[in-house]
Formats: C-alpha cells, structure tokens, sequence
C-alpha cells in the first residue's frame, strides 16, 4: 500500500475530494437553485474562495440571489 505522509493514499484522495466538495459549496447551491448570477458567483468562489471573506460572499450571493425562472 502506498503511503505519503503517513496516510494512504486512498485517505488522501478522499480527503481532497471533501476539500473540493465544501470549496465549491456555494457553486453547487448556486446551480441548484437557479441562480441568475451562477456565472459569477461560480467565477468568485473560483478566484476568491480560498479566502474565507470570498467563500462567505459565494455562498451568502447562492443563497440570495433570486431563481431564474424558464
């Protein structure tokens, strides 16, 4: 078994999955709720959501932002 670290690897690559997962939370609550402004909270939570103020912002913008209706 390969071990970096410490840890397994499969450990490893879960844990970057969740990472991935919680990081781009608000682009998922973006998408499903329809957001009109996906484009740009996917862009800010991209570029800013390493900062915690810039996670807040995508995700609090997912959350407000009004559904577009088709």
């Amino acid at each position: 078994m390969a071990y970096i670290l410490g840890l397994p690897l499969l450990l490893l690559v879960l844990m970057g999955a969740v990472v991935i997962l919680i990081h781009f939370l608000p682009t998922f609550v973006a998408g499903s709720r329809h957001a009109n402004n996906f484009w740009w909270i996917f862009l800010v939570n991209l570029f800013f959501g390493w900062t915690l103020i810039g996670w807040v912002v995508a995700l609090i913008w997912a959350l407000r932002d009004t559904p577009r209706f088709s």
